[in-house]
């Protein structure tokens, strides 16, 4: 029975990688790009608010993945939703903010992905016919325990292999089929008086207030204003007086 060394091994390694090229059609190609979006929103009522973004969701073939509620005293209630929408109605989940609330912000941001995506693919490939090689390798040749043993752990490393490109193949495939819309929703920011007071009361008490200040700026002033001002009528009297004379005089 023929048997296998560490040469022969390199040999099936380097002979699997050569022989496979991968084609993919350019349709295929073309479609894997990663869309996502980032979109702010002010609405008058949260609640209601919420329902409308699911609604639209489930209505363009999406859902909502992810969400949360954020409300306090003095604070802004805002939602924030992260919805997944076929990559195809994308511009249709964006334009369906709009009568939603008053769209406020709206980012959005493209990942051509194909080429990873073809790398990966040939990576898989060819693993998957080194796989093939080293367990007829295995089935049909005998040798030292060592060489099996080895032969049996690049076996399992090209296994390992295959699943990192399967995995990272399903997360491309995944992402590029359905794009990804965060969105904040809030309402405006409430006006809100003290406890056991109205709003208009603590208009007019800040008003006063400021009449105070106001006033006792104007009384503080006139530690300036009173003796200039008397300056000003002495040398106005001395004038007047020194014209008098001189029109005696003549």
């Amino acid at each position: 029975m023929p048997t296998f060394t560490a040469p022969a091994l390199s040999a099936v390694v380097v002979t699997a990688a050569e022989e496979f090229r991968p084609v993919i059609p350019p349709d295929a190609i073309s479609n894997m790009v990663i869309r996502t979006a980032t979109a702010s929103v002010e609405v008058d009522s949260l609640e209601p608010a919420i329902a409308q973004v699911k609604d639209l969701a489930i209505r363009l073939g999406g859902y909502v993945a992810n969400s949360g509620i954020e409300a306090g005293r003095k604070r802004l209630r805002q939602a924030s939703m992260e919805v997944k929408i076929p990559a195809g109605r994308f511009d249709d989940v964006v334009a369906g903010l709009t009568p939603i609330g008053r769209l406020e912000t709206i980012n959005v941001s493209a990942q051509d992905v194909g080429e990873e995506y073809v790398d990966v693919t040939a990576r898989m490939e060819n693993a998957r016919r080194l796989e093939r090689r080293f367990i007829e390798l295995l089935a049909t040749r005998a040798g030292r325990l060592k060489d099996v043993l080895d032969v049996e752990q690049a076996l399992a490393r090209v296994r390992e292999e295959i699943e990192r490109y399967e995995g990272r193949m399903r997360y491309l495939r995944a992402h590029t089929a359905m794009s990804t819309l965060s969105i904040t929703v809030h309402e405006p920011l409430p006006v809100v008086g003290s406890a056991g007071r109205s709003v208009m009361g603590d208009a007019l008490r800040q008003a006063w207030r400021n009449f105070v200040v106001l006033a006792s700026l104007a009384v503080q002033s006139l530690g300036v204003v009173i003796p200039l001002g008397a300056i000003a009528v002495v040398l106005w009297v001395g004038r007047r007086h020194v014209m008098k004379q001189r029109v005696a005089g003549a």
